[in-house]
């Protein structure tokens, strides 16, 4: 790993520069002003098309350079609806590629359309909606539950919603949607992104599309395919009306929005592949390059965003400013967030202007910012790093718990005892201090077992390799260590044995990322153990393989409700939930004071902590002031495949421990068994078991 530069990036001096103020499309009584920045075009031109005619240009309108590369027209072409594309002309060199005959997106249009063959127009869009009374949610963090859903494979075959509703921003709020949201537990719906994208050339040639949507065209318009098919008949007024009806819903509801954004490249690719935006406009300016014009591609994607420069900045500031202002959302996870960090050397630093521009602007201020941090370049991995006002998904959290419950154990089959012992489990189970300082706390890190990319829960216990060949890669892409465990045979299976296993380390799972300190992230369908076959990169697959299925086996309701009541005790039990870090030398207000016992109820000691056969932990944590109430709990944790005797710990001003929820029981128990301190607790083989302290 490369660490991040300790020194300051330069500054970014136009990253809240006037000049650069009100790019995109103004509506105005007598038609509209739009303003497009291009440091490096000689002219630009706007294409106004007629509405039924996306080829049929009415007027071409030249604009006019004004200060900062910042051009500039109005014209009473410019109203709501109006279809129109960019001609750049500039020199060629530099870095820069010109072609006055391609037509552009104009990167902030709100609204996007299809011509038909291949290309695309920017539509003016009347941005005028009803809030009424509804307001964001503002869920604190420390009670935020996010889920991580995508737009269409989460309705498109529930039967609760209407066909014509099937995978829209309409059916996920839903009254059946909402529904369930709120009955399993959660409180942040985090969406795949709805940033309009394309599929990439080489997947439609094979047959497949971008399902994920990790390929942008917009950065301000919603993706259109995802709304009804009246809303795509009228237009994209229509479309981010429906956007914006669904974020209102969740709103009343008390559910909050959280888009996954791509803001570190686009759809355009490497050199030589499609033009549509950007580099038609101004390469240089808003894609890292070396000297000779060569793409640095830091994401793997082709092509990187500069954001060490004032274009690329301030396109993602405004942006995310929008989406937060206009409609309504209440957070962003920053996919491969590095890239946004990187300086112009192309180094990570977390004081990058733009980084701090997000965590400090007044307008994103009720915002949850969530960086993915690490992208693939050099010392692309920054897990920890980043800054004030951020959280970070913690993938040291999740290669820890798989490993501590699945690739441990089978190594332990293999070797008779497992690799580690539980510390290093421990530290993630009670905030990841080693990796957040303590301004930050535990709720720096965003907890997750796993995400839409990899295996789901059902498959991470069902399968020792990926099984992508359905990718059209030849099983090359996705991620070869996945620290998975097939538990005896790979994939779908008859015995009963095996399956039980899985379900059991289903719930070691689910239980270990909901009883976490931090803040828990849970992938729509693993709370009822959906498949996708092994396919740990179903990126390309818009089909029943990604879509969630609705008909659940008994197991399946069992799992849901083994979740549903995990996420109850989270809310009930602030002790689970620490907001800071208790310190040793004095009482830290909304912290949880940490005790940790062996099986024999003795204090661990420092052999414990490290030897592998040694993998049993019983974890009191109490709440300290701030909160609402004094609440003290006690988790046992038994990593090891034998059963063995766990002796309950005395503690001063414990009289009794109520048993609340175990790993174990197949469905959970609606008995709370009373046991006493010092009682011997006959502990089942890799199980979990919650008590309250009382």
């Amino acid at each position: 790993m490369v660490s991040p530069t300790t020194t300051s990036a330069p500054a970014l001096s136009q990253v809240l520069d006037p000049a650069l103020d009100d790019l995109g499309v103004r509506l105005h009584d007598d038609g509209g002003t739009l303003r497009v920045f291009s440091q490096a075009a000689d002219s630009l031109d706007v294409v106004i098309f007629d509405a039924d005619d996306l080829d049929w240009a009415t007027a071409i309108l030249p604009m006019q350079r004004r200060e900062r590369g910042v051009w500039e027209i109005t014209s009473e072409l410019l109203v709501a609806g109006a279809r129109y594309a960019l001609r750049a002309a500039g020199p060629f060199g530099a870095g820069n590629i010109f072609n006055p005959q391609t037509l552009l997106l104009d990167p902030y249009g709100r609204g996007i359309v299809s011509s038909g063959f291949g290309d695309w127009r920017s539509v003016v869009v009347d941005r005028g909606f009803d809030w009424g009374e509804v307001r964001k949610p503002a869920v604190p963090l420390d009670r935020t539950i996010v889920y991580e859903a995508h737009v269409k494979g989460m309705t498109k075959r529930h039967p609760g919603v209407p066909a014509a509703l099937h995978g829209t921003y309409a059916g996920l709020a839903h009254p059946a949607m909402i529904e369930y949201f709120l009955d399993l537990g959660v409180t942040t719906i985090e969406l795949l992104p709805i940033h309009a994208f394309a599929s990439e050339p080489r997947l439609l040639q094979l047959g497949l599309d971008n399902y994920w949507g990790y390929n942008t065209l917009g950065f301000f318009a919603p993706h259109a395919a995802y709304a009804t098919d009246q809303a795509r008949r009228e237009g994209p007024d229509a479309v981010l009306r429906e956007v914006k009806g669904m974020v209102k819903l969740l709103h009343q509801a008390g559910l909050e929005v959280v888009l996954d954004v791509v803001y570190n490249h686009t759809a355009e690719e490497g050199i030589g592949g499609p033009r549509s935006s950007l580099r038609g406009l101004d390469n240089r300016a808003y894609y890292r390059q070396q000297e000779d014009g060569t793409y640095i591609d830091v994401t793997g994607c082709g092509n990187s965003v500069n954001t060490a420069t004032d274009a690329g900045a301030r396109l993602v500031l405004d942006s995310l400013r929008y989406w937060a202002r206009d409609v309504q959302i209440d957070g962003f996870r920053f996919d491969l967030a590095t890239t946004l960090g990187r300086d112009d050397q192309h180094r990570f630093t977390p004081e990058h202007p733009l980084l701090r521009a997000i965590a400090d602007d007044p307008e994103l201020a009720d915002t949850k910012k969530i960086a993915e941090p690490w992208d693939v370049g050099m010392g692309g991995w920054q897990t920890g790093n980043f800054g004030d006002g951020w959280h970070e998904w913690n993938d040291r959290y999740r290669d820890r718990v798989r490993n501590f419950w699945l690739s441990d154990v089978d190594y332990a089959r293999r070797a008779s005892t497992a690799p580690v012992g539980i510390g290093g489990f421990a530290t993630r189970l009670a905030g990841s201090s080693n990796t957040f300082s303590a301004e930050r706390g535990p709720l720096a890190s965003i907890n997750f077992v796993t995400a839409h990319d990899g295996f789901t829960l059902n498959d991470l216990v069902s399968y020792d390799v990926k099984h992508n060949l359905g990718n059209g890669e030849h099983n090359r892409d996705g991620a070869d260590t996945n620290r998975s465990f097939n538990h005896g045979a790979e994939g779908a299976t008859d015995d009963e044995r095996i399956l039980a296993t899985r379900r059991k380390a289903m719930r070691n799972l689910m239980g270990t990322l909901l009883l976490s300190a931090g803040v828990p992230m849970i992938t729509a369908g693993d709370e009822f153990g959906r498949t996708q076959r092994g396919n740990n990169n179903a990126y390309c697959h818009d089909s029943a393989l990604t879509w969630l299925s609705w008909e659940h086996r008994p197991w399946q309701r069992d799992l849901f409700s083994h979740v549903r009541r995990l996420i109850e005790l989270r809310a009930e039990n602030p002790a689970l939930r620490p907001i800071r870090f208790a310190r040793l030398d004095e009482e830290t207000p909304s912290a949880s004071v940490m005790e940790w016992y062996d099986e024999r109820g003795e204090t661990m000691s420092g052999e414990r902590w490290n030897d592998p056969a040694h993998r049993t932990l019983q974890y009191v944590a109490a709440s300290t002031p701030e909160f609402e109430e004094f609440n003290r709990i006690l988790l046992i944790v038994h990593g090891n495949e034998t059963p063995v005797d766990v002796r309950l710990p005395v503690i001063d001003g414990v009289s009794r421990y109520v048993s609340l929820w175990s790993s174990a029981e197949e469905s959970p128990s609606l008995e709370a068994p009373v046991l006493a301190p010092g009682d011997v607790v006959p502990t089942p083989p890799t199980s979990m078991h919650l008590f309250r302290a009382e």
